[in-house]
């Protein structure tokens, strides 16, 4: 298997420059330009944009967008992530019905929802995930939906609220091996992420959904283990992609995988039977998502 991976000299700081195969190209097409529209003019939130995600020209495109629920600011503070950390806001009661007009203004087809965690209220936010779910199919119902869950902390009851209202595909992200996930991820634990992952496939969810970025020091190898350990758990859908180091309070990337080994990981993946894999450097969770519904 190939090993070629650009490191950052040990006995630096220095930040790795990114490679050729990270260029993004600039978004474009009718479709784009007509939802980056809707979205200046009506001042709606979109992950895309605020994440400027390297792909929000290709989804936007396919009628696809992803959407954060809960607020903008998460009780936990993990080292890979943008999102802010403190005390949230109060939660608004009437988000669900704000996110569904803005799916049904954008003409959205395949919607996907996620949020920052809410450790901080008794359901961690589940009310209103399922309330969101129901909003989108009342108020634009030709749309379809990928929910990208937190892990609840692993509380069933809590899951419960998404099965009940059962989007198309439920998701929720691994991020990286067993190894770092303390470091990673911090309050996470790389166990309990695969219990909820197994314990929605058990209960009957029809596609479950997952993601990995690499690029945070793990080895190849402790990715093969990790794309095993998931596809153990039962889920249908991984997403493999490189990490960017949001701000230089963040993690730094560690290494940049190359498309070569991408594709390595791709291969075993599919070996294992999972129905979609989407494994390059750009790819980001919500990548290609109206297809992991087919």
């Amino acid at each position: 298997m190939s090993t070629s991976i650009e490191t950052a000299p040990k006995e630096t700081n220095t930040p790795l420059a990114k490679p050729k195969w990270l260029r993004v190209k600039l978004p474009t097409g009718k479709k784009y330009r007509e939802l980056r529209g809707l979205v200046d003019k009506y001042e709606l939130n979109t992950i895309c944009q605020s994440g400027s995600c390297p792909n929000m020209g290709e989804c936007w495109g396919d009628g696809t967008a992803t959407f954060m629920i809960l607020g903008n600011i998460c009780t936990r503070s993990c080292g890979f992530c943008g999102v802010k950390t403190g005390r949230p806001l109060a939660v608004d009661y009437t988000e669900p019905e704000k996110v569904a007009n803005s799916i049904k203004l954008m003409q959205i087809k395949h919607a996907v929802l996620t949020s920052v965690d809410r450790d901080d209220i008794k359901d961690m936010g589940s009310f209103i995930w399922a309330e969101t779910v129901n909003a989108v199919r009342r108020i634009s119902p030709g749309t379809t939906m990928e929910t990208l869950i937190p892990d609840f902390q692993g509380i069933h009851q809590h899951i419960d609220r998404l099965l009940e209202v059962s989007p198309e595909v439920i998701s929720h992200n691994m991020e990286t091996v067993k190894r770092l996930t303390r470091e990673v991820r911090i309050q996470a634990k790389y166990e309990r992420s695969l219990d909820v992952l197994k314990y929605l496939k058990d209960q009957g969810q029809r596609r479950t959904k997952t993601g990995l970025m690499l690029g945070l020091g793990e080895e190849n190898e402790e990715v093969f283990e990790t794309i095993q350990d998931i596809r153990n758990a039962g889920v249908d859908i991984i997403t493999i992609g490189q990490y960017l180091q949001p701000s230089k309070k963040h993690l730094p990337v560690k290494k940049f995988i190359t498309p070569e080994e991408f594709k390595e990981f791709e291969v075993f993946a599919k070996g294992l039977g999972f129905r979609h894999v989407e494994s390059s450097p750009l790819v980001r969770s919500s990548y290609k998502a109206a297809k992991h519904i087919e």
